[in-house]
Protein backbone atom coordinates (compact mmCIF):
# COMPACT_ATOMS: atom_id res chain seq x y z
CA UNK A 1 0.00 0.00 0.00
CA UNK A 2 1.82 3.30 -0.72
CA UNK A 3 0.75 6.24 0.71
CA UNK A 4 1.31 9.69 0.33
CA UNK A 5 3.56 11.01 3.25
CA UNK A 6 4.32 14.57 3.69
CA UNK A 7 7.14 16.05 6.22
CA UNK A 8 3.95 18.22 7.28
CA UNK A 9 1.26 16.08 7.19
CA UNK A 10 3.72 13.65 9.52
CA UNK A 11 4.60 16.90 11.92
CA UNK A 12 0.74 16.95 12.34
CA UNK A 13 0.17 13.88 13.24
CA UNK A 14 3.41 13.42 15.34
CA UNK A 15 1.68 16.59 17.50
CA UNK A 16 -1.09 14.68 17.80
CA UNK A 17 -0.33 11.12 18.47
CA UNK A 18 2.36 10.76 21.65
CA UNK A 19 5.63 8.09 21.80
CA UNK A 20 8.84 7.74 20.25
CA UNK A 21 8.00 6.35 16.97
CA UNK A 22 9.23 7.84 14.00
CA UNK A 23 6.44 10.73 12.51
CA UNK A 24 6.63 9.10 9.33
CA UNK A 25 5.51 5.71 11.52
CA UNK A 26 2.66 7.86 13.26
CA UNK A 27 1.93 9.19 10.05
CA UNK A 28 1.18 5.70 8.27
CA UNK A 29 -0.68 3.88 10.91
CA UNK A 30 -2.56 6.86 11.55
CA UNK A 31 -3.57 6.58 7.72
CA UNK A 32 -3.59 2.68 6.94
CA UNK A 33 -6.94 3.14 9.70
CA UNK A 34 -8.36 5.89 7.80
CA UNK A 35 -7.73 3.84 4.74
CA UNK A 36 -9.31 1.10 6.26
CA UNK A 37 -12.47 2.95 7.80
CA UNK A 38 -13.28 4.99 4.91
CA UNK A 39 -15.62 2.94 2.85
CA UNK A 40 -19.22 2.91 4.17
CA UNK A 41 -19.70 -0.70 3.24
CA UNK A 42 -16.33 -1.62 5.13
CA UNK A 43 -17.90 -3.92 8.10
CA UNK A 44 -17.53 -1.78 11.74
CA UNK A 45 -16.78 1.48 9.47
CA UNK A 46 -19.10 3.65 11.35
CA UNK A 47 -17.07 2.30 14.89
CA UNK A 48 -14.15 2.41 13.19
CA UNK A 49 -13.66 6.27 12.32
CA UNK A 50 -14.36 7.07 15.74
CA UNK A 51 -11.20 5.67 17.28
CA UNK A 52 -7.98 7.62 17.21
CA UNK A 53 -4.70 6.53 17.74
CA UNK A 54 -3.20 8.41 20.70
CA UNK A 55 0.16 6.78 21.64
CA UNK A 56 2.55 4.69 19.35
CA UNK A 57 5.91 4.11 21.08
CA UNK A 58 8.83 1.07 21.52
CA UNK A 59 9.06 0.60 24.93
CA UNK A 60 11.26 -1.35 26.93
CA UNK A 61 9.34 -4.84 28.00
CA UNK A 62 8.51 -5.26 31.37
CA UNK A 63 9.68 -8.36 31.89
CA UNK A 64 12.77 -8.30 29.97
CA UNK A 65 14.52 -4.59 30.24
CA UNK A 66 17.10 -5.57 27.27
CA UNK A 67 14.51 -5.95 24.99
CA UNK A 68 11.61 -3.84 23.11
CA UNK A 69 8.35 -4.11 22.40
CA UNK A 70 6.06 -1.84 19.86
CA UNK A 71 3.14 -0.37 21.69
CA UNK A 72 -0.14 1.69 19.83
CA UNK A 73 -2.71 3.35 22.10
CA UNK A 74 -6.28 4.19 20.63
CA UNK A 75 -9.35 5.50 21.93
CA UNK A 76 -12.94 5.63 21.42
CA UNK A 77 -16.12 6.84 23.30
CA UNK A 78 -19.17 3.60 23.31
CA UNK A 79 -21.87 5.06 21.88
CA UNK A 80 -25.64 3.22 20.83
CA UNK A 81 -24.26 1.05 17.85
CA UNK A 82 -21.77 -0.16 20.01
CA UNK A 83 -23.77 -1.73 22.62
CA UNK A 84 -25.63 -4.99 23.33
CA UNK A 85 -28.88 -5.91 24.04
CA UNK A 86 -28.00 -5.66 27.80
CA UNK A 87 -27.02 -1.59 27.07
CA UNK A 88 -23.07 -2.39 27.48
CA UNK A 89 -20.02 -2.81 24.67
CA UNK A 90 -20.83 -5.67 22.81
CA UNK A 91 -18.79 -8.58 23.05
CA UNK A 92 -18.38 -8.46 18.78
CA UNK A 93 -17.44 -4.77 18.68
CA UNK A 94 -14.80 -5.60 21.10
CA UNK A 95 -13.34 -8.47 19.39
CA UNK A 96 -13.60 -6.06 16.27
CA UNK A 97 -11.75 -3.34 18.12
CA UNK A 98 -9.15 -5.74 18.98
CA UNK A 99 -9.01 -6.94 15.36
CA UNK A 100 -8.38 -2.96 14.18
CA UNK A 101 -5.97 -1.98 16.88
CA UNK A 102 -3.88 -5.11 16.82
CA UNK A 103 -3.48 -4.46 13.18
CA UNK A 104 -1.88 -0.86 13.83
CA UNK A 105 0.71 -2.17 16.08
CA UNK A 106 2.01 -4.57 13.90
CA UNK A 107 2.02 -2.26 11.01
CA UNK A 108 4.15 0.45 13.35
CA UNK A 109 6.71 -2.56 13.78
CA UNK A 110 7.46 -2.33 10.40
CA UNK A 111 5.23 -5.49 9.33
CA UNK A 112 2.22 -5.82 6.86
CA UNK A 113 -1.13 -6.09 8.31
CA UNK A 114 -1.49 -9.80 8.43
CA UNK A 115 -4.10 -11.88 8.03
CA UNK A 116 -5.95 -13.31 11.33
CA UNK A 117 -5.22 -16.72 12.52
CA UNK A 118 -6.97 -16.71 15.47
CA UNK A 119 -8.31 -14.20 18.68
CA UNK A 120 -8.61 -14.91 22.37
CA UNK A 121 -10.98 -12.68 23.98
CA UNK A 122 -12.07 -13.01 27.69
CA UNK A 123 -14.23 -10.12 28.60
CA UNK A 124 -14.25 -9.13 32.47
CA UNK A 125 -16.15 -5.58 32.69
CA UNK A 126 -19.18 -4.19 30.71
CA UNK A 127 -18.69 -0.27 29.46
CA UNK A 128 -21.34 1.65 29.62
CA UNK A 129 -22.76 3.81 27.03
CA UNK A 130 -20.23 7.37 27.08
CA UNK A 131 -17.49 5.52 28.51
CA UNK A 132 -14.15 6.70 27.47
CA UNK A 133 -11.86 3.31 26.20
CA UNK A 134 -8.48 2.88 26.46
CA UNK A 135 -7.19 0.15 23.80
CA UNK A 136 -3.73 -0.40 24.73
CA UNK A 137 -1.76 -3.08 21.86
CA UNK A 138 1.50 -4.22 22.45
CA UNK A 139 3.16 -6.52 19.59
CA UNK A 140 4.59 -9.99 21.49
CA UNK A 141 6.15 -11.23 18.96
CA UNK A 142 7.08 -10.62 15.33
CA UNK A 143 8.38 -13.44 13.26
CA UNK A 144 8.67 -14.14 9.50
CA UNK A 145 5.12 -15.81 9.10
CA UNK A 146 3.67 -15.28 12.36
CA UNK A 147 3.11 -12.35 14.81
CA UNK A 148 1.37 -12.00 18.35
CA UNK A 149 -0.27 -9.07 19.91
CA UNK A 150 -2.07 -8.61 23.23
CA UNK A 151 -4.65 -5.99 23.65
CA UNK A 152 -6.46 -4.36 26.75
CA UNK A 153 -9.42 -2.72 26.79
CA UNK A 154 -9.97 -0.21 29.46
CA UNK A 155 -12.89 2.21 30.96
CA UNK A 156 -10.62 5.09 31.60
CA UNK A 157 -13.92 6.73 33.09
CA UNK A 158 -14.20 3.74 35.45
CA UNK A 159 -10.82 2.73 35.54
CA UNK A 160 -11.81 -1.09 35.04
CA UNK A 161 -10.46 -3.51 32.69
CA UNK A 162 -13.07 -4.46 30.29
CA UNK A 163 -11.58 -6.60 28.02
CA UNK A 164 -7.98 -8.74 27.22
CA UNK A 165 -7.56 -10.34 23.87
CA UNK A 166 -4.56 -12.51 22.26
CA UNK A 167 -4.71 -12.12 18.24
CA UNK A 168 -2.69 -13.78 16.48
CA UNK A 169 -2.01 -13.18 12.47
CA UNK A 170 0.25 -14.51 9.55
CA UNK A 171 1.30 -13.56 6.44
CA UNK A 172 -0.79 -15.31 3.72
CA UNK A 173 0.26 -17.87 1.10
CA UNK A 174 0.56 -17.52 -2.08
CA UNK A 175 -2.15 -18.99 -3.63
CA UNK A 176 -1.41 -22.18 -5.08
CA UNK A 177 -2.15 -22.71 -8.93
CA UNK A 178 -5.14 -24.69 -9.91
CA UNK A 179 -3.46 -27.81 -11.46
CA UNK A 180 -4.34 -28.49 -15.15
CA UNK A 181 -7.24 -31.15 -16.69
Amino acid sequence: MSLPITKNSASLVDNRIKGNLPPDVKQTIDMVLSQLMSKPTVFGASIGKRVVITEASVVPKAEESSRTEVRVVCEVTVEEDMLNPGGSLHGACAAFLIDICTTLVFLAAARSPGVSASMDVVYHAPAAPGAKLRIVNTALAVGARIMSARTEIWDDTTKRLCVTGIHVKMEPSVPKSKPKM
